[in-house]
Formats: C-alpha cells, sequence, structure tokens
C-alpha cells in the first residue's frame, strides 16, 4: 500500500466512525477498560482484533518482536513491554492475559540462526528471550529433528515460557494467586485462522474452540 491507499483506507473507516460515533465517543468520555491485556507479535500477519472479533475498547494491545515478555527487572532494564504490562493490570485492572503466539513466526525462526548484522543489535538481544524455548525444543525432540518441527515446538514452548516470565511481576503474581486475574497462553495458526489454548492440566495446546463454558473466562 502507498499513502493514497491509507488515505482512502481511512475514508472507509471514517464511515464506519460515524455509523459508530455513540460507542466510540463513550469510550473517549468514560475512558477504557478493557476486558483483556492481548500480549501479541509484531508480525504484520497477526491481526488481534480481527482474529477474535473484539470491538474497540476490548483489548488492551502490546506487540513485539517475539510476542515475549522480559521478566521483571526493574533495577536492570527499561522495557514499553513492562510498563504496558503495568499499566495494564495494575491500572486498567484487566482480569484476561493472553500471551499469544503464532505459527512461522520470524523470532522463532532466528533463534535458530546466527544474527550476523551488526544493525541487529537490539533484536539480537532482545532474541535471548527466546532462548530457552528453543533448548526445550531441541531437548524434546533432539538435534536431528526436521527444523520444522523444532520451529512449531518451539512457538508452543515459547509462549509458556512467557507466562512463566509475566508471573515474575509482583502485582501480577499476586493477583493471579488471588484468582482476580487469569493467564492464556495461545498460538495462532496463520495459514488456517486458528487458535489453540495451552491446557495447564494436560500440558498441551487445545483447539480453543472446544473450550467448556466453565473454562470460558472471557
Amino acid at each position: 500500500m502507498n499513502l493514497q491507499e491509507y488515505a482512502q483506507g481511512n475514508q472507509l473507516f471514517r464511515t464506519y466512525f460515524k455509523k459508530n460515533k455513540e460507542s466510540l465517543l463513550e469510550l473517549v468520555k468514560s475512558g477504557q477498560s478493557p476486558k483483556a491485556l492481548f500480549i501479541g507479535c509484531s508480525d504484520s500477519r497477526v491481526i488481534p482484533d480481527l482474529m477474535v472479533q473484539s470491538n474497540p475498547g476490548d483489548l488492551f494491545v502490546i506487540r513485539n518482536v517475539g510476542n515475549f515478555v522480559p521478566p521483571y527487572k526493574p533495577d536492570e532494564d527499561f522495557h514499553a513491554t513492562a510498563s504496558g504490562i503495568e499499566y495494564a493490570v495494575s491500572v486498567l485492572k484487566v482480569r484476561e492475559v493472553i500471551i499469544c503466539g503464532h505459527t512461522h513466526c520470524g523470532a522463532c525462526q532466528h533463534l535458530y540462526e546466527e544474527i550476523e548484522d551488526p544493525s541487529l543489535i537490539h533484536t539480537k538481544k532482545w532474541l535471548e528471550l527466546g532462548e530457552s524455548a528453543k533448548k526445550s525444543a531441541i531437548l524434546s525432540l533432539g538435534n536431528d529433528a526436521p527444523l520444522d518441527a523444532l520451529l512449531r515446538l518451539t512457538e508452543k514452548l515459547s509462549v509458556v515460557k512467557q507466562i512463566e516470565n509475566i508471573l515474575t511481576y509482583p502485582n501480577v503474581k499476586r493477583k493471579f494467586e488471588n484468582g482476580n486475574l487469569h493467564i492464556h497462553g495461545w498460538c495462532y495458526d496463520i495459514e488456517t485462522g486458528k487458535i489453540e489454548y495451552y491446557d495447564a492440566d494436560s500440558y498441551e495446546f487445545l483447539p480453543l474452540n472446544n473450550l467448556s463454558k466453565e473454562q470460558e473466562n472471557l
């Protein structure tokens, strides 16, 4: 798309805006109170609102390369992701957190490739957050496993690792343990549009549409 196409797209959006003006302006008047914090990948093929057909104001979205969650280290690192988590949980008081990975993730793929380009210094450092998932995938499948199999498993194991990381945030952990916050791990298949969720009881990813009414929190 060129800039003119974006301008035309905005004209179409303004038509939508006019049709939904009352509800959209109510969000301005009352402020936001999203139902969930959605932590997803910056990949342009991942479209949170379309994936779940949510409305404006429903999701507080954080996106970064690899949908990674840096562990809580207030004295060492400064992360926009950490700030977003704190704001969503402590200020907006969301009750649901969704950490959503996806298939054919470039971040996970580059865990298996050496990055030589000096202009990617921040990316190389950031990808260290996925190393433990890579090591677990290799341990599970073996070094000689097909790369595609390793990548698909790494993508899912990374989601589980990010759940562990977000629980290092004191207020997140406290609310989770008190039952005031639910944390969900998802994996979005960009080839089918289907979503799987991590079931902590069976240690596996299951189809999201199989969730029972008792399990649904959203």
